[in-house]
């Protein structure tokens, strides 16, 4: 399961049974009760692991964004301990679902609803192939297991 965490809204994708596909589930509203929800979709599917894109800027480096992710991705782990969690570079991955979405027809406006969730496709849909490439998982574990 993948998460990307905006300001507004937090876009999650799942992968399919196999771990082949990566497909978008929904979009949580991050003034909402977010947290609740994204352990329902955990719990329900039966994660295996949850990916949080940490916002990283092209030379590498981390900003703002990416202390409100890395204290998101705290209260996923301390909500779902049992389910390894890691954080992954997101670079370009708003701005690609972006594109696409302008490609498959979607205004601005329309888009603003998915983008994220999008983003968290692309993500997931990346590290998925990346492991199976190179049989290592990207990005960073933060809880431990």
């Amino acid at each position: 399961m993948c998460v990307d965490v905006g300001s507004v809204r937090i876009g999650v994708a799942r992968s399919d049974a196999s771990g082949t596909l990566a497909v978008p589930e929904r979009t949580l509203n991050a003034r909402g009760k977010w947290l609740d929800e994204l352990v329902a979709i955990v719990r329900e599917y039966e994660a295996l692991e949850v990916l949080v894109g940490l916002p990283v800027s092209l030379d590498g480096r981390e900003h703002a964004a990416a202390d409100r992710v890395r204290q998101v991705a705290a209260d996923i782990a301390a909500a779902v301990p049992e389910v390894p969690l890691r954080l992954i570079d997101e670079r370009l991955t708003t701005t690609t679902a972006q594109m696409q979405l302008r490609e498959a027809g979607l205004s601005q406006r329309k888009g603003r609803s998915v983008v994220d969730q999008a983003a968290a496709v692309i993500m997931l849909q990346n590290t998925l192939d990346a492991e199976r490439a190179t049989g290592r998982i990207p990005g960073t574990l933060t809880n431990g297991h």
